[in-house]
């Protein structure tokens, strides 16, 4: 089973096409969006230092990044693939996953890189509405009312979700993440998408990289 980096700026898609590769490999996602807003939920100690962090779309620092996600990589479930989603962000922390995936075998396998314009990012991104409830999500075109379609709760936008956060988030990115992009092209694993279009037509091309019949 293969070893997966989905990386993007926030916005391209990799939520999306996470859940469908995931799906078709019987792999997990390990989405360190979602183990942060976790732990700020639980008021975790992690949760508590990155929460500025997050709130105003600057990159949780490498040490508390590089720990969480070890601790995740040497759970059981990993032991035959899984997906990355949201690290690394810099090439410190790349380099640190490389040498950490050295020691216990073998490193990625694929490196997905989803690639969109600025102003279809900072769109969906601002676009979009979660339930505080039972967690679901949606577009804002498909909810006019703000209702959750799940559950009937008022929906919200997320402090990180927000317009000018989100075009914080996506500098942060340029600066700090993209170089990502050359890191791995150079080590021959790298694929690009163009994620401005479709999904299904996205995740299409990716299944054919990824030999998925």
């Amino acid at each position: 089973m293969p070893k997966i980096l989905l990386l993007g700026a926030p916005g391209a898609g990799k939520s999306t096409h996470s859940a469908k590769t995931t799906k078709d490999f019987d792999i997990p996602a390990i989405a360190t969006g979602d183990i942060l807003r976790d732990n700020l939920k639980r008021e975790t100690d992690l949760g508590k230092k990155a929460q500025s962090y997050i709130e105003t779309g600057e990159l949780v620092p490498d040490d508390l990044m590089i720990a969480l996600i070890k601790d995740r990589l040497g759970e059981d479930d990993t032991k035959n693939g899984y997906l990355l989603d949201g690290f690394p962000r810099t090439i410190a922390q790349a380099e640190e996953l490389d040498a950490y995936l050295t020691d216990h075998g073998s490193g990625l396998d694929y490196v997905i890189y989803l690639n969109a314009p600025k102003d279809i990012l900072v769109s969906r991104i601002a676009g979009r509405r979660f339930c505080p409830d039972c967690k679901a999500a949606f577009k804002a075109s498909e909810v006019p009312d703000g209702v959750c379609k799940a559950c009937g709760a008022e929906l919200v936008v997320r402090k990180d979700d927000d317009v000018a956060t989100a075009e914080k988030r996506i500098e942060v990115y340029n600066e700090q993440t993209a170089p990502l992009v050359d890191y791995y092209k150079e080590k021959g694993i790298l694929a690009e998408f163009d994620a401005s279009g479709n999904a299904d037509d996205v995740q299409a091309e990716i299944d054919k990289v990824l030999g998925v019949e």
